[in-house]
């Protein structure tokens, strides 16, 4: 039974000390047997041999003794044991590359199809409603971004699994020099997912700023093309490439960008007071015009129950017994500030 030391190679695919003692043994000389390896490092060596012929860090010594071992350069010893995988990686793409070429081929008919019934003109506006497909065509526009990411997330703080899955993108699109501006709520600055998120990406050269209210979700890849959420419909976008309505989804995003404040990774006292203040404006004006709890709630990016506890908290400020008493005396008197 081997030792500790000359044990198989760890999860991750690391050698093991024995390993790596056997491979500096073998740089040092032309070749060696077994037998000359366990007496020079005072350790059986045959596992270890075992390890590193498989890691092609060993090979077989020209000559007729097959019990004769001489060391492998890394790099070659690299090449050998990656060439499988590049074969892989070439027949992926090959594969990428016949399934794009028989899908785009559909191209001319799809856009013969929609020009009848799309006065813009074909392929101007297109309502996805599969999740993974949005998700899918998400990652291909900002793989094909060359000059400006707009990003407008409205609802607070971002779940951590979409975090997750954006973060390994968003980052590989900054690093080619691609530029990226982001709207939150104001509410996202008390999620610590999304100030981490945020953290990392303005490392990085990316500009995040967050606003009370009044935000549309979507996306605008260097001004050509948009993708907007679909009301009511969970998970669907709407794909926009015709230029005006991109340029009105552009101008409506430079308009928020204007009025949103800079999003801190870390929130002071005052800051958190100031932004305080600001939903509770914006509650009040919601609450005047009417709109129930749940809808201001989703407006705003916060929990419903989050939303009732302001809004008591107005109530008892304006000596309201109820809602709509408070909505009355709030359309009429100026909106408290505490």
């Amino acid at each position: 039974m081997p030792s500790e030391e000359s044990g198989a190679a760890g999860a991750a695919g690391e050698l093991s000390p024995a390993a790596r003692r056997l491979y500096a043994y073998a740089v040092e000389r032309h070749a060696f047997d077994a037998c000359e390896a366990t007496g020079a490092l005072g350790v059986r060596a045959a596992a270890a041999i075992t390890e590193l012929a498989a890691a092609h860090l060993l090979q077989r010594a020209p000559g007729d003794d097959p019990d004769r071992w001489s060391a492998v350069a890394p790099r070659a010893a690299a090449a050998r044991a990656l060439a499988p995988l590049a074969l892989l990686v070439r027949e992926t793409h090959d594969e990428m590359d016949r399934l794009r070429g028989r899908l785009e081929a559909l191209v001319p008919a799809y856009e013969a199809g929609t020009a009848h019934r799309d006065p813009m003109g074909p392929g101007r506006l297109e309502l996805v409603t599969d999740l993974g497909a949005v998700r899918g065509l998400i990652a291909e526009l900002v793989a094909a971004c060359e000059r400006e990411l707009l990003t407008s997330q409205p609802g607070g703080g971002r779940p951590l699994e979409t975090l997750q899955e954006s973060i390994g993108r968003d980052e590989s699109l900054l690093t080619r020099g691609v530029s990226m501006r982001t709207i939150y709520q104001h509410t996202a600055r008390y999620s610590r997912p999304t100030a981490a998120y945020v953290e990392r990406v303005t490392a990085l050269g990316a500009q995040v700023r967050t606003l009370g209210d009044g935000l549309m979700r979507m996306l605008i890849f260097d001004d050509h093309t948009g993708l907007m959420a679909v009301p009511d419909r969970s998970g669907a976008a709407l794909v926009v490439r015709e230029p005006s309505v991109v340029h009105f989804m552009t101008a409506t995003f430079e308009r928020s960008w204007l009025g949103a404040e800079p999003f801190p990774t870390s929130v002071s006292p005052e800051a958190a007071r100031s932004i305080s203040d600001e939903l509770r404006q914006t509650i009040v004006r919601l609450l005047s015009e009417g709109l129930e709890d749940k809808v201001i709630a989703r407006r705003l990016g916060m929990s419903e129950r989050t939303c009732q506890r302001h809004i008591a908290e107005i109530m008892r400020a304006v000596g309201a017994k109820s809602r709509f008493q408070a909505g009355y005396l709030l359309s009429t008197t100026p909106p408290p500030t505490a």
